[in-house]
């Protein structure tokens, strides 16, 4: 099947399906999904260096550690827009609001008291709704931001010499310390959220192997099974 095959599989299921091991995320997604872990990890620590939260590199190897990482996941970020589209992955990061109020609730005390997860991944959908929203919301409000004001810190020398300059400056600095302290706070919270699953290292051992037990329908397990990616795992 073509991806335009594919992407009709999208649709959630509304008959029998059956549980099957899948590779859902692919090895460029584990490249892209890690690499960009270890690029923001780099770009947290330095970045707080260069604002004082700690002195543990010189502030000369931080500002180039800063701007060799930044240059590095503006190119790797390019590569993954263009494997998003040329694969017809972005359509996992299309949010909708199927079940978004009962995800929710779920997140808010569901999940502290053993409550039955709202929803199943499917193999047209890796994201839940309310993951969906969470990583466009990301990608436009907290990394445009970021993007935004770190161009405008790197060429800074450019437009130094206009009147307003300084209260730019000081504009730009604000938001760009608002938005990685933002990425901070998602940090933190996207790698609790991987230590939810069961056993606790369930969805770190899928990002690392790129397989998850996913609900097909047999539309899609026919699908599976006839393509020469071989991404079905061993039945349960």
């Amino acid at each position: 099947m073509s991806i335009a095959d594919e992407l009709a599989l999208d649709a959630p299921a509304k008959g029998p399906t059956v549980k099957r091991r899948v590779m859902i995320y692919r090895r460029y997604e584990r490249f892209w999904h890690w690499s960009q872990a270890a690029l923001i990890l780099v770009l947290l620590f330095t970045g707080f260096g260069l604002h004082g939260v700690h002195g543990l590199i010189p502030f000369g190897l931080a500002v180039n550690l800063h701007t060799l990482a930044a240059l590095t996941l503006v190119v790797l970020w390019v590569f993954t827009i263009f494997w998003w589209f040329t694969t017809g992955e972005w359509r996992h990061y299309l949010p909708g609001n199927e079940g978004l109020a009962s995800i929710l609730r779920y997140y808010a005390f569901g999940i502290l008291i053993g409550a039955q997860k709202p929803y199943k991944k499917r193999f047209g959908a890796k994201q839940n709704a309310l993951q969906a929203l969470t990583y466009l919301l990301l990608t436009l409000l907290i990394g445009s931001t970021l993007w935004a004001t770190g161009v405008a810190y790197l060429f800074y020398n450019f437009w130094e010499h206009f009147g307003w300059s300084q209260t730019a400056f000081r504009i730009v600095a604000f938001l760009h310390t608002a938005a990685a302290w933002a990425m901070a706070l998602f940090v933190v919270i996207h790698v609790y959220m991987a230590t939810t699953g069961r056993p606790w290292h369930h969805y770190f051992h899928s990002m690392i192997t790129g397989y998850d037990d996913v609900e097909l329908t047999p539309e899609e397990l026919a699908y599976l099974e006839q393509s020469r990616e071989n991404r079905l795992g061993k039945a349960h």
